[in-house]
């Protein structure tokens, strides 16, 4: 035990004597510790995940908090969907939940948030069939000066004209003129489109000539229901030039557009001219291909139009294009 006490003893003046030497205390506390990582940055919050606050917001009747995530959710680049109004709902509280967004919308930051917040809920109206509550908004929007555009009018004009309702979409079209909004080709498109599926090729006329009366030229959407219209009018030659003049104008061409064709074709029982058809397009795009072969086939099968629909099926396995399930299984049946 002495000795041990004097080895403590001899350690500690050793201990003394490099503090005097080096003129400064010795410590073994660190004074300069490693600093501990950060914390990670809070995770961003995804569009579905405002859309569910805000439904939850809404459907509590606490509308402030609605309105703090419709600010918050745009700066986080998160934009309103066709869900983020879905608490509003053909209900008993429809009336109370639209005049509670009606107070709080022009709180909402001014700018994008505002404007693109009533465009979003203009739309669930539109849905909801309520389309004179969303001529209400509208209004709110020209006295608050809150930026209305052709857009905003859009599910107005395609609500209505769905429905076929187009005497009441050319007066909202005198609303919009009222407020010094311009029609637009989109807007256009929605009555031509309605005149063309019922096959109006008179009315379809004279909105063409309103659109180059304004100096508009038709896009895509426009072509398509000229292709539509001259399908229902059993026109597929018709078709078929239209076509060709969006291929020569360097207009791209919807999927939905060839339906079209190769649906009247099917219906005049033009069978051979049909696979011509989805042929001089093969190999150009897979997604068209998959979506034209398989149409034909389909419409070919309905028909009992088994051997051309076999055909088809086969240029389908042989380039690798997907099938659906019931013409995969009609396809092996009929190759056992």
């Amino acid at each position: 035990m002495s000795l041990l006490r004097r080895y403590v003893k001899e350690a500690t003046n050793s201990s003394f004597l490099l503090q005097s030497i080096s003129g400064r205390s010795i410590s073994t506390v660190n004074t300069n510790p490693i600093a501990p990582p950060p914390p990670p940055p809070p995770r961003r919050r995804t569009t579905t995940e405002f859309d569910n606050l805000i439904y939850e917001a809404g459907n509590s009747g606490d509308f402030e908090a609605v309105r703090r995530l419709l600010n918050t959710r745009v700066v986080n680049a998160c934009f309103n969907t066709t869900a983020t109004f879905k608490f509003l709902t053909n209900t008993a509280s429809y009336a109370s939940s639209l005049e509670d967004l009606r107070r709080v919308l022009p709180q909402t930051d001014v700018g994008y948030t505002r404007r693109h917040a009533y465009e979003t809920l203009i739309a669930r109206l539109c849905k909801l069939g309520r389309i004179d509550d969303a001529l209400v908004l509208i209004n709110d929007m020209a006295v608050g000066r809150f930026g209305l555009s052709s857009c905003t009018f859009h599910p107005i004009l395609n609500a209505l004209t769905k429905k076929s309702k187009i005497e009441e979409a050319w007066r909202v079209v005198e609303v919009m003129r009222s407020h010094a909004v311009p029609m637009d080709v989109t807007a256009y498109n929605y009555f031509l489109t309605s005149h063309c599926y019922d096959g109006d090729v008179a009315e379809a006329s004279e909105v063409l000539r309103k659109m180059e009366g304004e100096g508009m030229e038709g896009d895509t959407r426009t072509y398509d229901a000229l292709v539509l219209g001259a399908c229902k009018s059993g026109k597929v030659e018709a078709a078929m030039a239209i076509l060709r003049r969006m291929e020569e104008e360097g207009l791209p061409v919807l999927y939905a557009t060839h339906a079209h064709v190769i649906g009247e074709m099917v219906e005049c029982g033009y069978y051979a001219q049909g696979m011509e058809f989805v042929m001089a397009y093969a190999g150009k795009d897979k997604r068209l291909d998959e979506e034209s072969m398989g149409s034909l086939a389909s419409k070919l099968v309905k028909r009992k139009r088994f051997k051309e629909a076999k055909l088809v099926l086969k240029e389908m396995s042989l380039r690798g294009l997907r099938m659906g399930t019931a013409l995969r299984e009609f396809y092996e049946k009929q190759c056992d």
